[in-house]
């Protein structure tokens, strides 16, 4: 559980229980509820690499496109 809370802590956005953190310039996504489902895409949303299925891959991807907006920028 203290691993959990100290991922979320350093993630710059959670949706739905998914936590997106970047990292450079890419966005490391890692899922709270099953810590051995991650994903590491590009800015414009190309997967590098992941250990998720496909399915869930396009559940993360609809949530990273529909709310990449309010991640929280380092320039900022």
């Amino acid at each position: 559980m203290d691993k959990i809370k100290e991922i979320a802590d350093k993630a710059d956005m959670i949706v739905n229980g998914y936590a997106f953190t970047r990292e450079n310039n890419q966005i490391r996504i890692l899922n709270l509820n099953n810590l051995e489902k991650a994903l590491v895409i590009s800015e414009d949303g190309k997967v590098l690499e992941t250990t998720m299925d496909d399915i869930e891959i396009r559940i993360v991807l609809d949530y990273w496109n529909s709310d990449c907006e309010f991640m929280e920028n380092e320039d900022a």
